[in-house]
């Protein structure tokens, strides 16, 4: 199945606008699901990510379940690890993480999973995970043992991104980080982005309306919103339909 990806491809070349909500498993109570998946519902919001950098074993699947109950927006898992694979789940993000040196998270964790994904009908996007310097500690940078790329040096966090596009990744992720201080900047995007063919994604410490539209901008084609909406779920009524 490669359907989530088209669809992607597709808006990307009608310069649509993305946007991806991140539900972490463990910060969401299955008796809210139905109230904030209805807000998403109603907002401009183009898909659901799934996933934590700590999740216990099975709530993936729990919650991607109930999710989906409420939902037509495509469910897609960001997982940071394994176990949160689920076949309830439309794709993954097939992370690798190419901004560090750490060789579990640049293909040991993926060869784990190759037994577990055969199972399933999941759209496998392969993507480049590209952590940058926010401020802050974050939690991926704690579970991977890696750090992030600092945020002065532009030139190679293009190359790095290039790279993951050579090594035939079909989408980069530039990501400062859950909870992060501040945003990737404007101008890496618009760096990165020039410098790509393929699909980019942004995430991490944007929180608001003005933050959204620099990304886009800049060449971001989805954007991901996580912390902002965990902790002021009336961010939503700014992004109403």
């Amino acid at each position: 199945m490669t359907q989530v990806y088209n669809d992607i491809l597709a808006s990307v070349s009608k310069q649509e606008k993305l946007l991806a909500v991140l539900i972490d498993p463990d910060k969401m109570l299955l008796d809210k699901v139905q109230g904030f998946i209805n807000k998403v519902n109603t907002s401009v919001a183009t898909h659901i990510f799934v996933g934590g950098s700590t999740v216990d074993e099975n709530t993936t699947g729990v919650l991607v379940a109930e999710i989906k109950k409420y939902t037509k927006h495509p469910v897609v898992l960001f997982p940071g690890d394994v176990t949160q694979i689920t076949n309830h789940a439309d794709a993954i993000l097939f992370l690798s993480l190419i901004s560090g040196r750490n060789p579990e998270y640049l293909i040991g964790k993926h060869i784990t999973s190759v037994s577990k994904l055969k199972e399933t009908n999941l759209d496998v996007i392969s993507t480049g995970y590209v952590l940058i310097e926010n401020g802050k500690a974050t939690a991926v940078e704690r579970v991977t043992e890696t750090k992030p790329i600092p945020r002065a040096n532009i030139q190679y966090i293009v190359d790095t991104a290039k790279a993951g596009e050579f090594l035939g990744m079909k989408m980069i992720y530039l990501e400062a980080g859950s909870g992060a201080k501040t945003p990737v900047s404007k101008e890496i995007i618009l760096k990165v982005k020039e410098a790509l063919n393929i699909p980019l994604i942004v995430g991490g410490g944007i929180r608001s309306k003005e933050q959204l539209e620099n990304a886009y901008k800049a060449g971001a084609n989805l954007v991901v919103i996580g912390t902002a909406f965990e902790e002021n779920e009336s961010f939503f009524n700014e992004l109403k339909k």
